[in-house]
């Protein structure tokens, strides 16, 4: 290929849509835990999280449920994955061979945010969120101020850990805030320093988000066993969780969540008919199983 401006350009628009062509290949998976809550600013303050209110018969003035705030932020974070090639290689028609790499870089912008949203809830035994307790904790506090008593979203154990998640509510556990799409561009004119001086053209994309915990009621995590019996157990304390205004929040364990480890347990524990003495499986299919590679541990 002979490189100049018309012909760059009929390149750069050639990988432009490779580069969309991986974006709408991917299957991102973090939409099915996280909402995503697009953002303006540098830092994303959350001081709603945790905020339940209540009606009541209108008897009188309206009251004013003042409910304690919190000082919970996400900070924006700038990602970028860039590829480099010899300009050599483009003016030998090599361009083709690269063509399914732009492709790649595309699918991995759209699933980057799985890393983020994924990998936090990896971490939530051990990153507070807007309470200020760990995400995944026995300590939660729940109550009007003075009035506050301990709630556990976390069943204990040490094994591999799987999750409850209910899907139904407007926010769900986690957050994905997104400040920037993810972009793609091109520094390919000879007069750039990278093929001025190293005789490389260069495509790069990036973008601007993080990852943050919402309301930790809506998951719970175990590390015991997966059973029957664990499963129960943590799908009846999910389901009893209350708000601070002593409100039910109903909740519904909809998704069991698990690693690849944990599918053949997972699905014996809410798709079999019968138990292994071969009693009836009452918790047959009260919740969807989903198979997440990213949490693999």
């Amino acid at each position: 290929m002979i490189v100049n401006h018309s012909n760059l350009a009929i390149l750069n628009q050639a990988f432009s849509g490779a580069f969309k062509g991986g974006l709408a290949m991917a299957a991102p998976m973090w939409s099915g835990i996280a909402t995503m809550v697009p953002s303006t600013t540098a830092e994303q303050k959350y001081a709603w999280l945790g905020k339940i209110t209540r009606f009541r018969e209108w008897i009188g003035e309206r009251q004013y449920q003042n409910l304690v705030q919190h000082d919970y932020a996400i900070k924006n974070k700038t990602f970028e994955n860039t590829v480099e090639v010899s300009r050599d290689e483009i003016e030998d028609d090599q361009y083709g061979v690269f063509t399914p790499v732009i492709q790649q870089l595309g699918q991995d912008a759209a699933i980057h945010p799985d890393e983020l949203v994924f990998g936090l809830l990896n971490s939530g035994f051990n990153t507070p969120c807007y309470d200020g307790q760990y995400f995944f904790d026995t300590d939660h506090p729940v109550g009007q101020p003075g009035k506050q008593v301990s709630v556990s979203n976390f069943q204990g154990g040490s094994g591999t850990p799987w999750f409850l998640v209910d899907t139904s509510k407007v926010l769900k556990p986690l957050i994905y805030q997104k400040r920037r799409d993810y972009a793609f561009t091109p520094k390919t004119s000879l007069t750039d320093d990278n093929v001025f001086t190293r005789n490389h053209f260069v495509w790069g994309a990036d973008g601007r988000g993080n990852a943050g915990f919402g309301l930790w009621q809506l998951a719970f995590s175990s590390k015991e066993d997966l059973d029957v019996q664990s499963y129960a157990d943590a799908r009846a304390q999910h389901q009893s969780f209350h708000g601070d205004n002593g409100k039910p929040l109903v909740i519904s364990s909809k998704e069991l969540w698990v690693p690849p480890s944990l599918e053949q347990r997972a699905l014996e524990v809410v798709q079999a008919e019968r138990l292994a003495n071969g009693a009836s499986n009452v918790m047959r299919n009260l919740s969807k199983v989903v198979v997440c590679p990213w949490m693999a541990q």
